[in-house]
């Protein structure tokens, strides 16, 4: 077989070249570890509760979508961050009115979910940090008109999302059922479950938004509470605090929202920033059996006249 001679310092410069095609090689195959991304290092974890009940991550498919929430949540850390700053402002109050009406604790992160602890608009017409459409709000008691809408009302809203939530667990005896009638309603989650002769979440065909629902809640929860883990550290001072108030009853109409404000001795800006459900420049009459109840800064003393 016919070959080629070649001379020593050759040889020495192919055998360099062959080395360092096969670094190269090496290091676009498997890269040093400071080129992994945080992300692909972190996998789902092996157990996820929602209010006391188990996911069940041993059925393939709904591991699958646990992941996909898992994934898609990690790639916003900004959003995580937000919801921890948030959660400063507004859990203490949910966590308040939840251990109240002694239901789970964890019906929290629904309101995470919705809204991001925001207070939002969808293109459906759902308002708050609970996300209620109009129709379902006033069944719930709240009052929502051109000029008052208790959907942005942190308190009332909240109360009235527990009222809801527990109207769907005393119906199917479980929170993570309750939950994904929160998010398609009820009688139409009942409806699925009687169609498809299947009761259990995890057992039912549904809409993608709230086959994901669920899932979604359960994987907001972990990250929050376990942020820590994927190198999301907030200092205390960092979060978002509830601003210091004081309730003032209010029995009849208010013309002005900004002379009252400085009858208050406060300001329109105030009074708007702590009480997002007056939507307008006055205030109408409560309804019959209403009472309103305006927040104002807590530093702020009324003027005397």
């Amino acid at each position: 077989m016919p070959y080629l001679r070649y001379s020593r310092p050759l040889l020495g410069c192919l055998a360099t070249l062959a080395l360092y095609a096969c670094a190269e090689d090496v290091r676009t195959t498997v890269p040093p570890a400071s080129d992994v991304l945080p992300i692909a290092t972190w996998t789902l974890p092996e157990r996820l509760t929602f209010c006391g009940e188990e996911v069940p991550l041993h059925i393939p498919e709904v591991r699958e979508r646990a992941e996909r929430e898992f994934y898609v949540n990690l790639q916003t850390p900004g959003q995580i961050i937000l919801y921890l700053k948030r959660a400063g402002r507004y859990f203490p109050l949910y966590e308040r009115l939840l251990r109240e009406s002694g239901v789970p604790d964890d019906l929290k992160y629904i309101s995470v979910a919705e809204s991001a602890l925001f207070m939002a608009r969808s293109p459906k017409d759902a308002v708050g940090l609970w996300q209620f459409i109009p129709a379902t709000a006033k069944a719930m008691g709240l009052v929502v008109t051109d000029d008052v809408d208790e959907r942005r009302h942190p308190e009332r809203s909240t109360a009235a999302a527990i009222k809801y939530l527990h109207q769907g667990f005393k119906q199917t005896g479980s929170w993570t059922t309750a939950a994904a009638g929160y998010n398609m309603g009820h009688e139409n989650l009942a409806e699925n479950q009687r169609y498809q002769s299947a009761h259990n979440y995890y057992d039912l065909f549904l809409n993608e938004e709230t086959s994901r629902y669920i899932l979604r809640i359960a994987i907001i929860k972990h990250l929050m509470e376990q942020s820590a883990s994927y190198g999301i550290t907030l200092p205390s001072a960092a979060m978002y605090t509830p601003s210091p108030s004081r309730p003032i009853p209010v029995e009849g109409g208010i013309a002005s929202i900004a002379e009252w404000a400085v009858e208050q001795g406060t300001t329109y800006k105030d009074v708007k920033l702590l009480n997002p459900w007056i939507l307008k420049r006055a205030l109408p009459a409560p309804p019959k059996g209403h009472l309103w109840v305006i927040d104002v800064p807590a530093a702020k003393t009324p003027v005397t006249r």
